[in-house]
């Protein structure tokens, strides 16, 4: 059952820039200033920081929704972990993709020892409430005894060639983390790449395989979707 939307008591301004402001800041490498500067070209005073808040806010239940209504894994899941600077410090983050690129969890931790593979893997079954047939990790060692833990009637596979679908889909955060030049905490981090592992995605069919037609038409379908998870297609209509 899909869930209600987020709740806006006690905001001024109306549903439509709220949800607006957030598909701008995380569909586009934008700052918040810049997702303010668009918005006053369209006549609408917003400042940087009341952006800043709706997305803290927002984005995560925005990407929340998203995933509920997203069809069931696949069998297939592919786990990696990279580096990724906060604060000057060194962190890791995990994410776990299935076959078909779909982002199915994602965790910011401190270490990528055994016991951060083995809450990231307890996590991932507790989102997804599926357990795959096979998990595809590279060659760290970590990952195999949390697998053997956590996972033992899984079929486990360890080859670094093997799991490019999941060192891909790093590449989208990459070049966010640069284009923000790095995240301050990881408490902000961990919203930020949340909301970003599901919101932008949802913007991002497989084009390629489409035809112009089904392209415009698949988006529309997905527009309407954010403006239900958002609360803005339950809003009565101008004329």
């Amino acid at each position: 059952m899909d869930s209600a939307p987020p709740s806006y008591k006690g905001h001024r301004y109306p549903v439509e820039i709220i949800a607006h402001c957030v598909w701008l800041y995380h569909r586009f490498p934008l700052s918040f200033r810049e997702a303010g500067e668009l918005m006053l070209e369209r006549g609408v005073v917003v400042s940087y920081e009341t952006v800043r808040r709706w997305c803290a806010k927002f984005g995560q239940a925005y990407a929340g929704a998203l995933h509920r209504r997203q069809p069931r894994p696949g069998d297939t899941w592919h786990l990696d972990e990279v580096f990724i600077k906060i604060n000057g410090e060194l962190k890791y983050l995990w994410r776990a993709v299935d076959q078909d690129g779909m982002v199915l969890d994602i965790l910011v931790q401190s270490r990528r020892d055994t016991v951060a593979a083995r809450r990231f893997f307890r996590r991932l079954l507790k989102t997804t409430c599926s357990v795959p047939r096979v998990i595809v990790t590279d060659r760290l060692h970590s990952c195999g005894a949390a697998h053997r833990e956590v996972m033992p009637s899984v079929e486990h596979r360890s080859h670094q060639g093997l799991n490019n679908r999941a060192e891909n889909s790093h590449q989208p955060t990459r070049q966010r983390e640069r284009a923000m030049k790095g995240f301050r905490s990881v408490g902000g981090a961990q919203r930020f790449l949340a909301a970003f592992s599901g919101i932008p995605p949802h913007f991002r069919p497989r084009r390629h395989l489409m035809t112009a037609t089904h392209y415009r038409a698949e988006m529309t379908v997905r527009f309407t979707i954010w403006d239900q998870v958002t609360g803005v297609a339950g809003l009565p209509a101008t004329a």
